[in-house]
Parts: C-alpha cells; structure tokens; sequence
C-alpha cells in the first residue's frame, strides 16, 4: 500500500538517507584502518540473518580468520551483534556464530580516535631513544605480537606450514590488520607487500615505528614456519610508493 512503511527497515538507517549512510559506514570503518570491513559491514547489513565467518570468507576470498577478526572487530565496536545459530539437521554440535547488523543508530560526528594517539604517544617516545636502541626495541615489541597473532591461525591440520603458506597467511593477517598487504617474488627472494599503513602519519614522523610491523613478519613466521629473517626493503615513510618487507626462510 502507498505511503506504507517497509516491513523491514535496515537498522541503522533511520533518518538517514542512501549516501549518508554509505558516508557513515566509510567513517566508521576508515577508524579501524581497512577498506574491506567496510565491505564486509555492507554485506551483513544486507542480510536479515546475519552472516558466518564461512561466508564472509567466501564472498571475499579471504582465510576463516581473517573473515572472523573482521567481524568480531565490527562486533566489538556495537556494529554487529552475534547470535548463536542452530547446527543443521539437529545434529550435535558446537554452534555457529551469525553476526547481524544492530539497531544502534549511526551517527556521522565521531569521537577522537584513540589508537592515533596511542601510536603518536609511541612515536614521541622511541625519539627520545637512541635510533638504534628504539627500532630494536620497536621491533622485539612487533615479534611478540606477531607470535601471539600466530597462535589464533589454524595450521589446517597439517603442522608447521610450508615457507609460502605461512608466508601468504602472514599477509591475510597483516591486511586484517590494516596493512592491505600481499606477498610477491620467486623462489627464496620472497616479499611482503603493504600497500596501506594503519600508523599513518606517525609513521612518517617517526620512522622507527616502522620496525614494529618488521618485528610482526618476523613473529608470525616464526610461529608458523620456523626462523626466518625479515628486512625493510622499502617503506612510505622514507618515501617509498609502498612499504616491503623482504623474507627468506
């Protein structure tokens, strides 16, 4: 009937029109550093039931966990809400997790971003160090992370993965991160490729924060294949059009 309201109205979108909400979604997800949890974001809030990791994963071509930091990362910030779903036929089991758009109401001013500070404050105190001093430091804080971010990767059964695997699932991890990156090279002259940094300008300002996502590779590598040197081959905050990471097993 005209002039009657849908019979279901997304959440979220009350007051708002198309583009204003498609401009909110982009703030709200610029925050957190990677296009592709916008996208991500969309898509749930397209479905009425929600979404699973699985699906988010193949819809985007990405890893089972990375798909899941995305949304639990969405889920943390109140934007999607997780429901426990029922496990096909009545079989016993653990149940999946559905993540559905909430009803919070999206607004378009937002708060101060307290991660820009954080990694300023980081940037203001590695400069009182001597450079040498704070890149190893910057980089043994990365590698601790790095292993940390290892032990929440499935090893899909199969033990220490080979030296491209745990390369290629280095790089889901790092774009789930922020970093937009993707591995390059042949052989043993191996390469990862970030075309996106998360610290931004602190990262220009001060370039020794850029030991820390070194120190990530180094962690993550190790964790999951055994030793392997990781060296800045090139980085944005010298001037470089990308930032890479040159790897040998």
């Amino acid at each position: 009937m005209v002039g009657e309201p849908p019979e279901r109205e997304p959440p979220g979108r009350s007051g708002l029109s198309a583009d204003e909400f498609s401009s909110a979604v982009t703030a709200i997800t610029s925050a957190f550093g990677d296009p592709t949890r916008r996208h991500i974001y969309l898509f749930a809030h397209e479905r009425a039931d929600g979404v699973t990791a699985s699906e988010v994963a193949e819809r985007f071509d990405l890893h089972a966990n990375v798909a899941r930091h995305h949304l639990d990362k969405l889920a943390a910030g109140g934007y999607l809400e997780v429901q426990l779903g029922r496990t096909s036929g009545g079989a016993v089991g653990r149940p999946s997790k559905r993540y559905a758009a909430t009803a919070k109401e999206m607004v378009l001013d937002f708060p101060v971003r307290h991660d820009d500070l954080m990694i300023a404050l980081l940037g203001r105190a590695l400069e009182l160090l001597p450079r040498p001093v704070a890149e190893a430091m910057a980089e043994d804080v990365g590698e601790t992370y790095g292993r940390a971010m290892a032990a929440s990767l499935a090893c899909d059964g199969d033990g220490q993965r080979s030296f491209r695997r745990a390369l290629h699932a280095v790089a889901d991890a790092l774009t789930a991160h922020g970093f937009a990156a993707h591995t390059e090279g042949r052989g043993d002259a191996l390469r990862i490729v970030s075309d996106h940094c998360p610290f931004g300008g602190a990262a220009v300002a001060s370039p020794v924060i850029c030991a820390v996502d070194r120190g990530m590779v180094r962690g993550m590598l190790a964790a999951l294949y055994g030793e392997a040197t990781a060296e800045t081959a090139a980085s944005r905050a010298h001037g470089d059009a990308t930032c890479v990471t040159a790897v040998r097993g």
